[in-house]
């Protein structure tokens, strides 16, 4: 697989990712089927896996899909896997709900540590920003951690241009998590794709497919069913790929539950398009 930087870190990682949610919320695979989707995973070339805190069941489940990660690392030893995870949410009850405050950061923080087993997280994102805290209270927090060792680079999620310009006034940020796929192309309408292209950020667009119900339903969406069948690749693979040649900066982190599905999301990495191929599967989009 073919891989890009980090944004500005150290760091490079395979250009297709794996985003963990789906084998941790409500109707996820068995622990072993998991597992078996994360080694499926490393063996296409995936390097980076997305995570966070709160990809579980409810708050009693906090760090499940952590655990899992930890644990497909541990029977897979040496594989050369890049975490990313997220602090900043809460599930009571199953609900997702905003906490930005230092304390709280600090907190889940020590906890994804703990449930990585690991010294120092590769990548730490502030996954919202929490209206009754000032950003700069969140993100000062998240520095301070960098500051002590505990995580290396910083990133944040479901942020506006003005937001990463606040943040970075404080500490370097590597990564912006927003949503982005063909039925919701905000990140191009509202500058955060480009900034993060001019600024050596890396753009992991969560969402490619829509959610689980897109995903089920993507080659129905506008013409991309028919553009895929033409191009020999499932629909998936294809906005992937498309996703990675509209800039450099972008990580495509698709969601599995199944070994086929991540399986096929990888090879998006050996997919060329032209400007024009682009431009066609742009016009397959729905309105």
């Amino acid at each position: 697989m073919k891989t890009r930087a980090l944004g500005s870190s150290e760091l490079r990682v395979g250009e297709v990712g794996l985003g963990s949610m789906y084998l941790s919320i409500r109707d996820r695979p068995s622990e072993n089927d998991a597992v078996r989707t994360l080694h499926a995973a490393f063996d296409a070339g995936v390097t980076f896996v997305d995570t966070a805190d709160v990809y579980c069941l409810d708050q009693r489940d906090i760090g499940h899909s952590e655990r899992l990660i930890a644990r497909a690392l541990r029977e897979r030893k040496g594989a050369p896997v890049i975490i990313g995870t997220k602090g900043g949410l809460e599930r009571p009850g199953g609900a997702w709900t905003r906490n930005g405050r230092p304390a709280h950061l600090r907190l889940a923080c020590e906890s994804s540590l703990a449930a990585l087993g690991v010294s120092r997280i590769d990548l730490y994102q502030l996954h919202a920003v929490d209206p009754a805290v000032p950003i700069a209270d969140s993100v000062g927090e998240l520095a301070r951690l960098r500051a002590e060792g505990k995580i290396a680079h910083v990133g944040l999620s479901n942020v506006s241009v003005a937001e990463i310009e606040q943040a970075r006034a404080l500490v370097p940020i590597v990564s912006v998590q927003n949503r982005w796929n063909p039925s919701h192309r905000a990140p191009e309408r509202d500058g955060v794709l480009a900034y993060c292209t001019t600024n050596a950020i890396a753009f992991l667009p969560y969402s490619p497919f829509g959610g689980a119900h897109g995903a089920k339903g993507l080659a129905g969406t506008g013409h991309l069913g028919a553009v895929a069948k033409r191009l020999g690749m499932s629909p998936h693979r294809l906005v992937l790929a498309w996703m990675l040649a509209k800039s450099p900066a972008v990580i495509a982190i698709p969601g599995a539950r199944r070994v086929e599905s991540i399986t096929d999301s990888a090879k998006a990495s050996d997919v060329e398009l032209s400007g024009g191929g682009v431009a066609e599967i742009e016009g397959a989009f729905p309105a």
